[in-house]
């Protein structure tokens, strides 16, 4: 929006023409959303406070989690509001791909809201039932992938690129719609899984969006990806700015979040979050890089699949509790301590990840 501004302010002095640089909207896109979180985040959590929109917590897990039961939830509606805003005003809104990202990421977060409605508000211990919570996620992911079947524009859209091997990419064809639904739908269940300790889902979420926004700069420029030998696909730097409002806005978040949490996400920001880093994945053509990157999301979705795998077929629980991060607990790490390993992990992760530019 303030890029069209610009553009015509432009014509009447020529410094305008410093916003047409997409490293500097991407700066401001972080701290604007940065900004605004910090700066809406404690009238909303006081909101949240007054209406008792709180936390309910499972009687069977970690005794030390009793104490976080009417801590403000839904604060994943704030990190939606910031990103949206900040893409909205420092995105190029002729971009098709930063259209795709921000409005899938929104629909998700749709989902996530009206599951944490009928628990918080209506009191519905169920919330939304799965299969229609699925459902929804589905439709969202499907959409997605066959609209950008649909619009791609070079034939590397449609490939999967294969990290650390120079020539590798595998052409999807019609199978890219289904590699792209689940990559969506799964990095979104596995975000939502991952929170559960104050500080763990956002923090990571915020490292991979920013890995993420180097792999979109760079594949959006034609001379660093041919240097680096990596696809190249026009008009992708764009989602830089998208993922900068995501780590601004996770930045913001965690200010309130961490432990002890002053508000939680909720389903209406893990499901976004994760849909949003699915979507990003998908555009820059880096969804097995997301793979490792976002090695703590895969190994807390692991845990839970083993869990329940392992207690139907056998009667017997392998971990103390799932997702992983109440193992721990259980096993007597204090929460702290959990959130800080899984974020370390994630570093290392993400720094394996950035390393495939190179080491191909």
């Amino acid at each position: 929006m303030l890029l069209w501004l610009a553009e015509y302010l432009a014509q009447y002095h020529s410094g305008f023409n410093v916003f047409q640089y997409l490293t500097l909207r991407a700066i401001l896109g972080v701290l604007t959303a940065l900004g605004m979180s910090l700066w809406i985040g404690p009238r909303f959590i006081r909101w949240l406070s007054h209406y008792q929109i709180g936390q309910t917590v499972r009687k069977d897990g970690p005794q030390t989690h009793l104490a976080k039961a009417g801590t403000p939830t839904m604060g994943g509606a704030l990190i939606l509001v910031c990103i949206a805003v900040a893409t909205l005003l420092w995105g190029d809104l002729a971009n098709r791909q930063l259209w795709v990202a921000l409005l899938t990421t929104v629909a998700f977060g749709v989902v996530g809201w009206y599951d944490d409605y009928k628990k918080l508000v209506l009191k519905d211990p169920k919330g939304l039932a799965s299969r229609w919570k699925y459902f929804w996620q589905s439709v969202i992911g499907l959409v997605a992938a066959v609209y950008l079947y649909q619009t791609h524009q070079v034939p590397v859209e449609l490939e999967l690129i294969v990290p650390f091997f120079k020539a590798v990419a595998i052409p999807l064809g019609l199978a890219y719609i289904v590699v792209t639904y689940f990559v969506v739908v799964g990095a979104s269940n596995a975000v939502n899984l991952t929170d559960g300790l104050d500080g763990l889902a956002i923090m990571p979420t915020v490292m991979v969006a920013g890995a993420l926004a180097l792999f979109a700069y760079l594949t959006g420029n034609s001379q660093f990806s041919q240097y680096l030998q990596i696809p190249y696909i026009p008009g992708v730097g764009e989602v830089v700015v998208f993922c900068g409002a995501i780590v601004g806005a996770g930045l913001g978040f965690l200010w309130f979040n961490t432990y002890p949490a002053q508000v939680f996400m909720g389903d209406v920001g893990a499901l976004a979050l994760g849909a949003a880093l699915g979507i990003v994945a998908v555009l820059v053509r880096q969804e097995l890089v997301l793979f490792i990157m976002g090695g703590v999301f895969v190994m807390e979705t692991v845990s839970v699949m083993v869990q329940v795998a392992s207690f139907k077929l056998t009667g017997k629980r392998v971990f103390r509790m799932a997702p992983i991060h109440h193992h721990f607990e259980l096993k007597g790490w204090p929460e702290p301590r959990v959130i800080v390993r899984f974020w370390i992990i994630t570093v290392i992760l993400v720094l394996v990840g950035l390393a495939t530019l190179k080491i191909r």
